[in-house]
């Protein structure tokens, strides 16, 4: 099975994460991987303060060149879901001026400043607070609203939450819209209990309901990048078709985000 794609990594940008972004590429590029996804954290854990001035580096992907030793550099952010209606992360909060100082021609969400700039987003849930008390049925419509959002192509590690939710509603939503549930490697490889069991029900329930998957590594260092030993065992004993893994290779991702009309292939 080739799992050439690793679409949600991090850099330092990300706080609790140890590498810089020419660190993955080499690493990726090592690897033999064809497309490296950076995805920083976009969420309130990791400024204190809202300010213009901490998400430039999101008003800078032009700088990046589109790819480096053979890797394809996309650029991206996981976003937090923050409420049971499926909200990410900036939806709700309203920048006037421009990080330099300058005023705005209009003013803009942050969520709004951030996602123009990436390729693709992920949609997942870290901080569990506002799911306190919360029916299947609304945890589920959390994620039904993610989905919807225009730019979000992969819902984060849905298995290691442990929130109640219906799983068919959500892949089969995923599947109307082209969209792709994440099979992550630090999960599976992690210390999260029953974690790896949901992972595995849910990666055989994408294989039987036809459903797209993304692997990633969710790598917080360039020496996880690449490295996909738990997932590629798991879709083995599983039998996934391989057909359904966006992350195959590089042709397939692309095409696969320019399908469910996330990005437009004269910005790829």
């Amino acid at each position: 099975m080739h799992l050439l794609c690793d679409p949600h990594t991090h850099t330092l940008f990300s706080r609790h994460a140890y590498s810089t972004l020419e660190e993955n590429v080499r690493a990726a590029a090592a690897r033999g991987l064809e497309l490296l996804g950076t995805a920083e954290h976009f969420s309130k854990m990791l400024y204190p303060v809202d300010d213009p001035r901490n998400y430039q580096y999101y008003e800078n992907f032009d700088v990046w060149p589109r790819e480096v030793d053979g890797v394809y550099l996309a650029r991206s952010a996981e976003a937090d879901i923050v409420d049971l209606e499926g909200h990410l992360f900036g939806h709700d909060i309203v920048f006037e001026n421009h990080f330099s100082g300058s005023k705005r021609p209009e003013p803009v969400t942050v969520k709004d400043l951030v996602f123009r700039g990436c390729d693709y987003v992920i949609a997942s849930v870290h901080d569990k607070t506002f799911a306190q008390g919360a029916t299947q049925a609304q945890m589920t419509q959390a994620y039904l609203g993610a989905l919807d959002d225009p730019k979000v192509f992969i819902l984060g590690h849905i298995g290691r939450t442990g929130l109640d939710i219906d799983v068919d509603e959500i892949l089969l939503h995923a599947r109307e819209l082209g969209k792709c549930i994440e099979i992550n490697e630090h999960s599976l490889a992690g210390d999260y209990g029953r974690t790896p069991a949901r992972c595995r029900a849910i990666a055989e329930r994408c294989a039987e309901l036809g459903v797209q998957i993304a692997t990633s590594t969710d790598a917080h260092i360039s020496y996880a990048v690449g490295d996909f030993q738990s997932v590629a065992s798991l879709l083995d004993e599983v039998r996934f078709p391989e057909e359904l893994i966006v992350t195959r290779s590089r042709a397939a991702f692309l095409d696969a985000i320019v399908a469910a009309g996330v990005s437009k292939r004269s910005k790829l």
